[in-house]
């Protein structure tokens, strides 16, 4: 019994040994680590503790926002003493694009450029022709895509000026050139068939409607060829725009009373209508001069608030127009902003650059051109020898009548 019981207590003090002296070696170690010396009395018996795992990185990508830009023009109207000087003889085409050359940078950096196509491209062979019922040169959307042109609304009072095959040709001529069009159609599918394009992840759709076409009758079984201004038609459109995941909608209006500078009650009730129902940005043409743009707050049928930009009429872009008013146009410049967590798309700014269209006298170099007034009054103060002071004082009055008409420029970015 005695030696049972002695060797049971040698079994014990080995055990507390094994363990004293493991304990010793891992202490050395952690000395170690930390960079102090010490010796352990008792031997190293067992192995080193498992080494302890890095902790995981995890990285968590925020969501950023995303913007874009949309730069809008109004009516390109090309009247016959217009093509007339766009013509060039020795290599008998029609070049338009000296007009554009004092404005081509505002379309260079823009996400899109939309503007309305107010003369049908029948072809040559239709004979070209101005007011009233227009056949612009073919080279006109070649012109206006080097321009810097994507789309371009074709829903307007003159889009059946040579009737369904003037407006089938004018599809042609803007498909040929790369630029897309919204508003007309050649078939039910292609009236059907909404223009989504992807604004740097916004995914936004182009409608576009008129009021009418100048008294002309819609061909027989061919009523789909335009886009006209019906409640019921328009909400249909919307709604197949938002089925279709669009979230960000832009509407064309041809719209509104000629050579008058304010809105009329009945384009105030369709912007109202149009917002009411998520349309984000209205584009107004038509009444051939420039009138009001603001950011419009409607009720919605469940009582929330909802906020559009409505642009009443952008004027002329170019014409041989001469009445009062009728040379003052702008470029607007419209960013838009998607937050990144939320999804909402809000218009953040929108700015413009009030233009003149210059009408030299018959025969004269470069006849028609589209003047960046901002630019000419900036040269001129700062001394450049460009601009003769006639002109300076043409800018600042012209300039005045553009900004009294369409109003300050919108910034929703600045909070108080």
């Amino acid at each position: 019994m005695k030696k049972r019981m002695k060797t049971i207590l040698m079994l014990l003090v080995m055990s507390i040994l094994l363990c004293l002296g493991a304990c010793a070696a891992n202490r050395l170690e952690l000395d170690k680590f930390s960079g102090k010396e010490k010796v352990a009395v008792v031997p190293v018996i067992c192995s080193k503790l498992p080494a302890i795992p890095e902790p995981e990185i995890v990285s968590i990508e925020i969501p950023k926002d995303s913007f874009a830009t949309i730069v809008s023009i109004g009516d390109t109207l090309c009247h016959k003493p217009l093509f007339n000087a766009a013509y060039d003889k020795e290599n008998n085409i029609y070049d338009f694009s000296s007009m554009f050359k004092y404005v081509g940078e505002y379309f260079e950096n823009s996400t899109i450029n939309i503007g309305n196509c107010e003369s049908p491209m029948a072809g040559a062979e239709r004979g070209y022709s101005g007011y009233p019922c227009f056949n612009a040169p073919e080279h006109l959307a070649i012109d206006l895509k080097e321009l810097g042109m994507d789309i371009m609304t074709t829903a307007n009072n003159h889009a059946l000026d040579k009737g369904f095959s003037g407006l089938s040709s004018t599809l042609n001529f803007l498909d040929s050139a790369g630029i897309s069009h919204v508003g007309t159609a050649r078939t039910q599918e292609e009236q059907n068939a909404i223009l989504l394009k992807d604004l740097n992840g916004i995914k936004t759709a182009f409608l576009a409607f008129t009021y009418g076409t100048n008294g002309i009758s819609l061909p027989k079984s061919k009523e789909f060829c335009i886009n006209l201004i019906d409640e019921d038609f328009m909400l249909q459109q919307i709604q197949q725009a938002k089925n279709e995941g669009a979230e960000l909608i832009v509407v064309s209006m041809h719209w509104g009373i000629e050579y008058q500078t304010t809105q009329n009650a009945e384009q105030e009730r369709l912007a109202e209508f149009l917002i009411k129902n998520d349309v984000d940005i209205i584009l107004g043409c038509h009444p051939h001069v420039l009138q009001p743009m603001k950011m419009l707050k409607v009720q919605s049928e469940d009582g929330s608030e909802k906020e559009g930009l409505v642009i009443y009429s952008q004027g002329n872009f170019f014409s041989n127009q001469s009445k009062v008013n009728t040379q003052n146009t702008a470029i607007f410049n419209i960013e838009v902003k998607k937050d990144g967590i939320t999804n909402e798309v809000t218009v953040q700014k929108v700015t413009y650059a009030p233009i003149f269209v210059n009408i030299k006298p018959r025969g004269a170099e470069d006849r028609y051109e589209l003047l960046d007034l901002n630019e000419i009054i900036a040269s001129y103060e700062s001394g450049e020898q460009v601009w003769t002071e006639d002109m300076y004082k043409l800018a600042i009055k012209e300039k005045e009548r553009c900004c009294s008409i369409i109003g300050p420029q919108i910034d929703n970015t600045i909070t108080e």
